[in-house]
This record gives C-alpha cells, structure tokens and sequence, in this order.
C-alpha cells in the first residue's frame, strides 16, 4: 500500500507511485466502492465477523436436541431465545436488533458455508474474500463485482482502519484507505505547503500508468473532502466501538449521495476457543454480540427506512465453530455458519436454511454440515438488489439460491 499520513491507495496502484510515500490509515476495517452514476442497485454493506463467527450460538438451533447435547455448557437456553420459532431462536444479546426483525428488515440464513473447508484462519478467509476456488481468478469477489457494475468514480473502493480485508478489493479497480472520513487528509498538506497540489502537478502529464495512482488518490481526497465540508449529524446514537465508528462513517457516506455502490466493513474477536460464555452479561459471546447488535441497530436508525430501503447488510465469516463445546467452555474451528442479512428489501424475520440436523451422523468430521454455498445467497443479493443478471463475471459457476431472501427491485 501507499503510506500517505491517514491516506492510502491499495497495493493494486503500487506502479509508478513510488514518490507517494505518504498515503495510511487505522481504525476498523471499512472499504467503501462509490459506483458511476449509472448504477441504481442497492448500497452492499459486506460485514466480515473475522474469527470464526459462532452462528450456532447467534441463530441457536433450539428444535435440535443433539444441540444441547453437544453444548450442554454453552448451548443457548430455549427458554431464553428471542423470536424464537421452535425451530432457530436469537440470541438474547440480539435485543437490540429485535424490532428490525419484527419489521421484516432481519433475516438470518443457517448451514452456510463455502467448499474445500478448512480450518486455517487465513486459507479460509482467503478464499472466502477470492470467491473463485478451483479456477486461475485471484482477484478479490467485492473488486470483480464493482467492475461489473462499471463503478470506476474517484473513490471506487476504499478501506477504513486497522484492519484491512484487502483481498476483497484485490484487482485493477483502485482503492483507497483512511482511517475516517473525518481523518482521511493528505499528510503536510497545506495552504503552505500545498502538497496535493505539487502531486497534482508533477503528474499532470505523465502516462496514465504511473499517473493513474496519483491522480485517484487526489480524486478521492478532493470528493472525501466534499463530504466533510457538510456538518454530520447522525439521525441515531452509535456505540463508542471501532464497528460503531465505521458503519457511522458508511451511513455518513450513503447520506452524503456520493454513489456508494459497496462497503466492507471488518470486525473481529470471534475466536472463542475459551469462555464464549451463554447469555450472561461479561461472557464473551453476549458482549459481542451486543456490541454486533446495538451498532446495526444504529445503523439502520441512522438511515431510517427510506434509506434503507436501498441498502442490504449481510455478514459472512471464514468459517463457524464445531458443535461440540471444549473443555474450556468454548468452541473450535468448524464449518457451517449462519449469515445475517439487513436491509429495505430483505424478507425477514426468520431463519432460511437447508438445515442439515446436528445428529453425530450428519456432522462432517464433526462440524455442522454446510448445506448453502455462501455465494449463492450473495448471489440472489446481486441479482435482485443490485442488478446483476448474470453471476458469471462475480462467482464463477454460481446459481443463486432460491429461498426468497430478498424482494427485486
């Protein structure tokens, strides 16, 4: 990446940029893509739950005894689910998200996965972010649908913090890093030491292969600017987290009507090998989960139904937990997940799933089986809110899937 101060143009504008040595960011995780004006599909929030999100935990199978049988430490009370169905039942730290759900804005989707599994942090989240196994394809799934989409703007994709799911962005498409939009100036830059105007120039006529990354990080800087110069004040209370922090910033940029096609935002600490805890306030697993559900929360509120009804939410992880609880009261690394999806035009309130069953015999090497490739439910997504008719150039080989997730446009 370029480092530039609280700036930075990813690793994919590395050529001719050598003298921006100066364009980097901190914070949580948050890539934004803005799209040309000719893109009418919905604005795509991509929270990624680095870790190995405990969907058996967050969307607890209550209508399952080999659940409680298998977690009789952790298991989620049945008596304690909320919008339970007898079936699926939210975790109670999901409070916050209660009325989203009872609205028809929240919906959960079970026995998700991706294929080849593995429990290796960084193969499973590679591939997840690539999208393409199997095939030559190493760009990143978010980069390859913002160039289908022709999304080519100043600041087609951005990352906000620490955290960086780069691959999702890995291609030609250009990116950009800051670790806020409020933060997010060129280092030194002044009306006395106009830096950004000296880069502008010294690149004014250079070929587009080494101007290119020059000229679209003062792209970005310039149009970022443009929001900043309008006071925010956001229509709800964010939680003083890093996820709360950074979907402020992407409903600030929704708001701003800058053309954001697509934003990915990271949040960890799901790795709970030890003390996930059941629905306890201090236990691991309630507390983020609570945090999880207050910053959607906020988010939506911010937006508000007008605006959301343009924008679907989902979360993916590189993999879930294994059914059986160890002996530190946590879970290992498994497979089959659950997805949360928000949004407008999401057909919620309640749990989509081909669900497998938690019998020993249905496990696979003792994870729950993952019955829904993850890309097909992105899938349905792309094609009915964001105008994809084919998926071809997205996920190779990939049909949708037919639950019914979301309504067309």
């Amino acid at each position: 990446m370029f480092d530039c101060g609280e700036a930075t143009l990813s690793r994919r504008g590395l050529l001719g940029a050598a003298t921006l040595a100066g364009l980097a960011g901190a914070g949580v995780s948050t890539q934004l893509a803005y799209a040309d004006p000719g893109y009418t599909g919905d604005t795509l929030v991509v929270l990624s739950l680095h870790g190995g999100f405990d969907g058996l935990s967050a969307l607890a199978p209550i209508g399952d005894p080999d659940y409680y049988k298998a977690r009789p430490n952790i298991g989620v009370p049945k008596a304690q689910v909320i919008a339970g169905d007898g079936t699926f039942g939210l975790h109670p730290a999901l409070a916050p998200l209660l009325p989203l759900w009872k609205s028809g804005q929240l919906a959960g989707v079970h026995a998700v996965g991706q294929p080849n599994p593995t429990r290796s942090h960084f193969a499973a989240m590679e591939a997840m972010e690539n999208a393409a196994p199997g095939t030559s394809i190493r760009s990143g799934w978010l980069e390859r649908m913002l160039g289908a989409s022709g999304a080519t703007g100043a600041l087609a994709g951005v990352s906000v913090g620490h955290a960086m799911p780069d691959r999702l962005f890995a291609g030609p498409t250009p990116s950009v890093s800051m670790a806020s939009v409020d933060k997010f100036t060129l280092a030194g830059d002044s009306a006395k030491r106009p830096v950004a105007a000296a880069l502008r120039a010294m690149y004014a006529d250079a070929p587009q292969l080494l101007a290119g990354p020059a000229l679209a990080a003062d792209g970005a800087l310039i149009a970022t600017a443009a929001v900043r110069g309008t006071a925010y004040t956001p229509g709800a209370t964010y939680p003083a987290t890093e996820l709360g922090t950074a979907l402020r910033d992407v409903a600030r940029l929704i708001k701003a009507n800058v053309g954001l096609a697509t934003a990915a935002v990271d949040c960890g600490d799901w790795d709970m090998h030890e003390g996930l805890g059941t629905t306890a306030k201090g236990q691991r697993m309630h507390d983020n989960l609570t945090d999880l559900a207050l910053a959607l929360a906020a988010f939506a509120a911010d937006l508000g139904p007008e605006g959301m009804k343009s924008v679907t939410l989902l979360t993916i992880s590189e993999f879930g937990r294994r059914v059986q609880e160890n002996g530190s009261r946590g879970a290992d690394h498994g497979h089959g997940n659950a997805m949360l999806l928000l949004g407008g035009g999401v057909k919620g309130g309640q749990v989509y799933a081909k669900w497998p069953g938690l019998a020993p015999a249905a496990l696979v090497a003792g994870d729950l089986a993952a019955t829904t490739d993850y890309r097909s439910v992105i899938g349905e997504i792309l094609q009915k809110r964001c105008g994809f008719g084919s998926l071809s150039q997205v996920f190779p080989s990939i049909t949708p899937s037919t639950f019914g997730l979301v309504s067309a446009r």
